[in-house]
Order: structure tokens, then C-alpha cells, then sequence
């Protein structure tokens, strides 16, 4: 062949934390970006294609990625590109040479002369090339050359490279799959470890989906052993000539994703041994995420043995750890790339200070010893002690470290590394200032629907001097304050009586101190003056609430001290004493006028019996002439009128009064004179009843309809003897709706002639 070697090196697809994501380096773009990308010799960029030689004998172009890729802990690897070879070539050699894609230790870093599509002499790795060139007929032709070891044939050409094992070639595809044309051809290559022999690699190629190799190639030559190199791709011409294009060219090499490279835990050897021990798998969260999903070797570097005990790997000295990470499903290649670097330093705590709060005045504090900052490595033992004198004995370990309440003072830590390093600390125990509250007293006007209750607006207590700094809540017992429970939820409108309720005042640090509030309700303050009266119906009266409020606020309008021309009737008024008002009510109400219960007449004796009202009672027949006594006498037989008042003086009241004319004595001999007593006048009274009694009190004589109210001296149809009989007549006199009784007795005298 007449060939220069073209070089295009693609980019890795490295995996990122997750292991189905990768990230792809590739020439796309239009133009193509070549960022990261070394372009040799004649190779340049023309739209979305990289032309990697022109029409023209004795050229040679290549493209790299400028960073090598080890492959050398890796499962699986693929490439995928598209090429285009065209052009009218030369009269004497016709279109050639062809192109390469390969994995070079030593890629081309120029121009190469001679055949090999490109390729350098003794150029070590995998090469796969697509010849179009004849050297034996120098015609045309199409096949695919792959050599894994060294290119040290005659000619540089791996056309000739025959070595058993590593190297493969096709027939001519000329007659189905002919490389030279105006289109674009896709080519894959696949690569993965061969598990019946993990040196050598199972190599496949497709053009245009058409499997043109698959197997497994062995290393030869200087490939053996190699540990990284270049993926690539190059072209020449020689003394023929094309135009040799590739495009849409990506290189998959999947490894583990690695968080970091290198890791540099601290670490420390035993003074009294002069040796450390460390767990070398606690580093495996700094290289992976999920490290469960991988499978972890460790190697001293430059030995090929792992080591047989990680998680407890001595050490005396600066060592160098290799850590192979290794994808168990063989979807990422492995990673090799992993260095934990021990450099054993001596090890010292350092002294540290907390502060905590001194709650509510409380003199002491709750410390969490392990927040103390005295060390930065993880996977510590710390002992804490009350006083140095307790760390040398080992004695009194304070037993509750993460809530040791105590007063500002010092204790003493000691720090023991996982290598057994030990170290000891002073820790200083301070308190934030106190919270400073004041105890507030707070009046609030009584509830007028229970007057021992108050509406209290507790977050207006003035506790602290800047309420803005801090926050508060409320309880109602300080119990409740200190555990933080049964928390008044209505602070602004707090219903109680009289007593306490206490406010929990927290600083800007989550410090606090209880301020004791002690509620005052405000009673009402009615008018000691101001009382109920009775008048008459149609008088009035004046109503005065006293002196020594603030204001008055009557229900009449009025809002001075008193008010006068005051009728019956139910009045209010509001007194405010302080910022409190109480509203009193007091009644006008009308005198109960008294009651004429009952008159006895005896003879021209009237007798008036009264109750209710208000006694002293006053007495009169007409209206005019007043007496104290209830007693008239010499009263004239027929209708008369009596008037009666009590204390309060108001109109009086009225009452007829009828004072029957009856004889007192009746000579029944049937002479047409005296010959009865009559009371028939008395028969339109209401509830008449008149009786006849004998001296021994035997009634002799009831009147009533059947005998015409009259009384002829018999009784049972016989006359009753000469003598002294006694009457009682009794009856209702309808006056103002109300029925008196009227009692009326006296005596009479009958004559019969026996």
C-alpha cells in the first residue's frame, strides 16, 4: 500500500454518578467542534465533516483526542463512525490508499510516509483499517485489515502482518459493500474482554449493519501489557490518490464513575507501636455513589497481589493504596484510578469551648460533649471527664454526654482515633447571658356576663424592655411554662380570673426565662347611693348615682350625676371608674296602694280594717279631715264614703259603705207594727248573710230568699221566748274592682206574749 497514516482520536464516554449516564466525546456539529481534538498534518474541519486528506498523491491527515484512555480495567469499549472515500484519483495508481481506526500507545504526532493507511512504524495497540488499494495488482479494492500487536511488517503495512491470533483479514467487499462512493458508510466497533481469556478481546465490525469480523484477537508484540493509549484515526494517499472524510465519530468507554481521584484521609501511627491500622473499604463513599453496587480491590502500588485484609490494613509509614473499582454486572468497565494516600501524622485534639443556655436563671446548662469541636475526623471514641484528675485515673466517666447539665466550668475529653491515636482536650463550659424578664401585674376590666372573669391581653406585658428581640409564648402555670405544655393559645384575649399566668421569653440563641404575670380583675364599681324607689304612679322622682365617677352615661340620655322628673319605670346607667364601666340598673316603681280588707259596723260604730300599702295608715270621710284611728263613730244610717292612704300619700283609696237601718226591737203579735225585723234591703248585696243567735249562741234564724230576708221572732215555726238575741249580717260592697267585706252585728230585743 500506498498509505499515510490518518489519525483520529475520539473522546471517552465516561459514566457520571449514575451507572446507566455517560458522558460522550464526539465530533458532531456543523461546523464540527474540535474541542479538546489535535489535528494532524493536512486534516481539517469542512462543514460537518473532518476531511482528513484531499484528491491529491503524497497526503496524510489524522485526528486525536489530546488525552490518552486506559483501557486496561475495562470490560467493554465501542466506536462508532461514518466515512466517506471519493475522488477521481491518479491514471497511474487509480483512488487509495485507505484509512485507519486504532488504539495506539504511540500515536503519529506528523506527516507519515509510505504504506500502512497511515499508520507509524512499529506502532503498538489495535488497528483496524479500510484498504482500497491493491499493492499486489494495484487496482481497486475493499477490505478490512485488523492487527492487535506492533506494526513492524515489511512497509509498515499491516496488510502483511499475519501474526497468529491478533490479526484478521477480509475478502473484498468490492462487489457488495465497495468503500469508494459519493455516500456515507456507518461502521461499528465493538470491543470487550474475551472471559475465556481476560487478555485478549473479542473484537466485532459492522459496516452498514453487515457483520464483517467477530473474534477474538490476543495481543502481540509491544500491545502486551499495554496500559493506555489513544483512540485514533488517520489517512494517506501514497503515490494514488482520495479525499478521505469521517463524521458523526463517538467513542463509548463506559468506566465507573469516580467522585475522586485521589483521597487523603488523615491518619496516625500508635506511638507505642509505631503502627496504624485503618479500614480501607470506609473510603469507598469518597470514590462511588452507592458503593454497594461495585465490587472494591486494593492493591499496594506497584504490587499485582490485592490485599488480603482491607478492613484492617496496617501500616507504619507513608503508603500508597491502588483501588480497582469493578462494575459486577460488566455494563462499565472497571476503574483503576482510585488512590487512597496514607501520610501518618501525629495526632492532638485541640481544646474547645460550649455554650448553652442558663435557662430561666437556672445556674446550669445542658452540653452535648460530642459537639465539641476538639477534632475534625470521623469514627472517633471520646471519654469525657469531670476533671483532669479523673482522665489520668480513668475514674466518675461522665456517663451522659450528649445532655450533661452542669454550671459554667471545664471538663476534659480523651480522643481515640481509629488507629489508636490518643489525644486529650479541654472543654470550656460557658452560658449565654440570662434572659432578663420582669414579673408584670395586669388589670383588665371585669366580664359583664361573669364578673369574676377578665379579658387579659398578655402580649402586651411589658416583661422585656424590646419585645422585638424576642419570641414568647404563655402558660398557665409555671409548670406548664418549663415543660412547654397546655400553651395559651389565645394570648391577646385570655379569659380568667383573678390569679397568674406565666410568659416564656426566648432570646435570639433559643434561651429562655419564665416572667410571672399576675392577673386583676377590675370588679364593677356600682353606686353605693343609687337604689330603687317607690312613688306614686303619677308622681316623679329624681335619681342620683353620687359623686366620685368619671363619667355617667344614663339610659335617658343624661350624662350628669343625677337625673331628676324621673316617672316609673326601669332605668340604667353606666359608671366608668378607671377605664372600667359598670352599668347599674334601678327601678322607679309605682306604691302598692293599701287594701281595705274588711269593715265592721256595730251599731253607728264603723271599724275599718286595711293592709298593704305602706302603714302608717290615714283615714277620712271626706277627703278632707284626716285620723289616725281606723274608727268612726256616730256614723248616719245609709250610704257613706271612706277614704284611706298609706305613708307614700298618694291618692287615696274609695270605698261605699252601706249602714243598714234596722230596729232593734220587734213585738211579732201580728199588729202591723214591729212585727219583724227586715233586711230585704240588704238582698242585692253580694255574698248577704245574716244569722240570729240566742244569748247561749244558738242560731235561731237564717235569712235567706225562701223567707224574704225577714225575721218574725219564731224559729222552727214556734215563737221564741222574750229575750236578747244577737244578729250578724255579712256582705261584699264592690268598690275599684275589688269586693270588701262588710261585717255588720249588733242586737235586738223580742217581745212575744206567751
Amino acid at each position: 500500500m500506498k498509505k499515510n497514516l490518518l489519525f483520529f482520536l475520539l473522546g471517552i464516554l465516561l459514566c457520571l454518578p449514575e451507572k446507566t449516564y455517560s458522558q460522550t466525546y464526539q465530533l458532531t456539529g456543523n461546523p464540527v467542534n474540535t474541542t479538546g481534538w489535535d489535528l494532524v498534518s493536512d486534516a481539517v474541519v469542512s462543514g460537518d465533516f473532518i476531511r482528513l486528506t484531499t484528491d491529491q498523491t503524497s497526503k496524510y491527515g489524522a485526528i486525536k483526542l489530546s488525552t490518552p484512555i486506559t483501557l486496561s480495567y475495562c470490560d467493554k469499549w465501542k466506536v462508532e463512525f461514518d466515512f466517506r472515500i471519493d475522488g477521481n484519483g491518479t491514471t497511474q495508481f487509480g483512488r487509495g490508499d485507505g484509512f485507519t481506526f486504532w488504539y495506539l500507545a504511540n500515536p503519529p504526532t506528523g506527516f507519515v510516509s509510505g504504506g500502512g493507511l497511515g499508520i507509524p512504524a512499529n506502532a503498538s495497540g489495535l488497528m483496524v483499517g479500510f484498504d482500497i488499494f491493491n499493492n499486489t495488482t494495484e487496482g481497486q479494492m475493499s477490505k478490512v485489515h485488523v492487527l492487535y500487536g506492533t506494526n513492524n511488517t515489511a512497509g509498515s503495512n499491516i496488510e502483511y502482518n499475519n501474526t497468529p491470533g491478533s490479526t484478521f483479514h477480509s475478502p473484498d467487499l468490492n462487489p457488495t459493500q465497495p468503500f469508494v462512493g459519493s455516500t456515507y458508510k456507518h461502521v461499528e466497533v465493538n470491543g470487550e474482554t474475551d472471559l475465556t481469556n481476560p487478555t485478549n478481546w473479542i473484537i466485532k465490525i459492522k459496516i452498514d449493519g453487515v457483520l464483517i469480523a467477530d473474534q477474538s484477537f490476543a495481543p502481540s508484540g509491544n500491545a502486551v501489557g499495554m496500559s493506555q493509549g489513544y483512540f485514533g484515526f488517520s489517512a494517506a494517499t501514497g503515490g494514488a490518490s482520495a479525499r478521505h472524510s469521517i463524521q458523526n465519530a463517538k467513542v463509548y468507554v463506559d468506566k465507573v464513575p469516580i467522585l475522586n481521584n485521589t483521597i487523603k484521609p488523615f491518619v496516625c501511627t500508635n506511638p507505642a507501636t509505631g503502627n496504624g491500622t485503618v479500614d480501607l473499604t470506609s473510603y469507598n463513599t469518597q470514590f462511588v455513589n452507592n458503593p454497594g453496587n461495585y465490587i472494591f480491590s486494593y492493591y499496594l502500588l506497584g504490587s499485582a497481589t490485592p490485599i488480603a485484609n482491607p478492613t484492617s490494613f496496617q501500616y507504619t509509614g507513608n503508603t500508597t493504596i491502588k483501588v480497582i473499582v469493578k462494575d459486577p454486572t460488566s455494563t462499565l468497565c472497571d476503574n483503576g484510578d482510585g488512590i487512597i494516600q496514607l501520610e501518618p501524622t501525629p495526632f492532638a485534639a485541640t481544646d474547645a469551648t460550649l455554650t448553652e443556655c442558663n435557662n430561666n436563671n437556672g445556674g446550669v446548662g445542658i452540653f452535648d460533649l460530642n459537639s465539641a469541636a476538639v477534632t475534625t475526623l470521623t469514627g472517633v471514641t471520646k471519654e469525657f471527664y469531670p476533671s483532669i484528675y479523673d482522665l489520668n485515673a480513668s475514674t466518675n466517666q461522665i456517663p451522659n454526654p450528649a445532655a450533661y447539665t452542669a454550671p459554667p466550668g471545664i471538663i476534659y475529653v480523651r480522643v481515640i482515633t481509629s488507629q489508636g491515636c490518643v489525644s486529650t482536650a479541654k472543654i470550656t463550659l460557658k452560658t449565654h447571658p440570662v434572659v432578663t424578664v420582669h414579673d408584670v401585674n395586669i388589670e383588665s376590666c371585669f366580664i359583664e356576663s361573669n364578673p369574676l372573669t377578665a379579658s387579659f391581653n398578655l402580649i402586651n406585658a411589658g416583661v422585656v424592655p424590646n419585645p422585638a428581640a424576642f419570641t414568647k409564648k404563655y402558660y398557665p402555670s409555671l409548670t406548664d411554662a418549663l415543660n412547654g405544655t397546655n400553651e395559651i393559645t389565645n394570648p391577646g384575649a385570655y379569659i380568667a380570673p383573678n390569679g397568674v399566668a406565666y410568659v416564656k421569653v426566648f432570646d435570639t440563641t433559643g434561651c429562655f426565662s419564665v416572667a410571672k404575670l399576675t392577673l386583676t380583675v377590675n370588679p364593677p364599681t356600682p353606686s353605693r347611693v343609687l337604689n330603687d324607689k317607690i312613688i306614686c304612679m303619677a308622681s316623679k322622682t329624681t335619681l342620683d348615682a353620687g359623686p366620685g365617677f368619671k363619667s355617667y352615661e344614663w339610659s335617658t340620655g343624661a350624662t350628669t350625676q343625677s337625673i331628676k322628673n324621673v316617672g316609673v319605670g326601669i332605668y340604667w346607667v353606666k359608671l366608668k371608674t378607671g377605664e372600667c364601666i359598670t352599668t347599674q340598673t334601678v327601678k322607679v316603681i309605682p306604691s302598692e296602694s293599701p287594701v281595705i280588707s274588711s269593715i265592721d259596723i256595730s251599731g253607728t260604730n264603723v271599724t275599718v280594717h286595711v293592709n298593704g300599702g305602706m302603714p302608717p295608715y290615714q283615714y277620712s270621710l271626706d277627703n278632707i279631715t284626716w285620723q289616725d284611728s281606723n274608727v268612726f263613730t256616730n256614723i248616719t244610717r245609709g250610704i257613706a264614703k271612706i277614704y284611706v292612704k298609706d305613708n307614700y300619700n298618694c291618692e287615696p283609696i274609695i270605698i261605699n259603705v252601706t249602714i243598714p237601718n234596722l230596729v232593734n226591737i220587734i213585738t211579732p203579735n201580728e199588729d202591723g207594727i214591729n212585727d219583724t225585723i227586715d233586711y230585704s234591703a240588704l238582698a242585692i248585696k253580694p255574698n248577704l248573710d245574716v244569722n240570729i243567735y240566742d244569748r247561749y249562741g244558738v242560731q235561731v234564724f237564717k235569712a235567706d230568699k225562701t223567707n224574704g230576708y225577714r225575721w218574725n221572732g219564731t224559729a222552727n215555726g214556734r215563737k221564741v221566748p222574750t229575750g236578747s238575741y244577737w244578729y250578724s249580717v255579712s256582705w261584699n260592697e264592690h268598690n275599684n274592682n275589688k269586693n270588701t267585706l262588710i261585717n255588720f252585728t249588733g242586737w235586738i230585743i223580742v217581745k212575744n206574749r206567751n
